[in-house]
């Protein structure tokens, strides 16, 4: 089972489009910068990409929304 889930995470972002993109920027800023927003140990995923799905869903990242005209 993946964790964090899809549906938690389509509650914070609109889109399963929107999802990927932040997560695989913050999942880039991981890998450059070697900065966590919690303790190394405190997640689950050991990979870049499941630590950035799991501080979207813990609200450590914040996600603008911009009016869609």
């Amino acid at each position: 089972m993946i964790y964090p889930s899809i549906d938690k995470l389509l509650n914070i972002v609109s889109s399963k489009y929107e999802l990927v993109h932040i997560a695989a920027r913050r999942s880039k800023e991981i890998a450059r910068t070697d900065y966590l927003q919690k303790p190394e140990n405190e997640y689950k995923s050991t990979k870049n990409i499941g630590r950035a799905l799991e501080e979207l869903e813990e609200g450590l990242l914040r996600v603008d929304k911009k009016d869609e005209e």
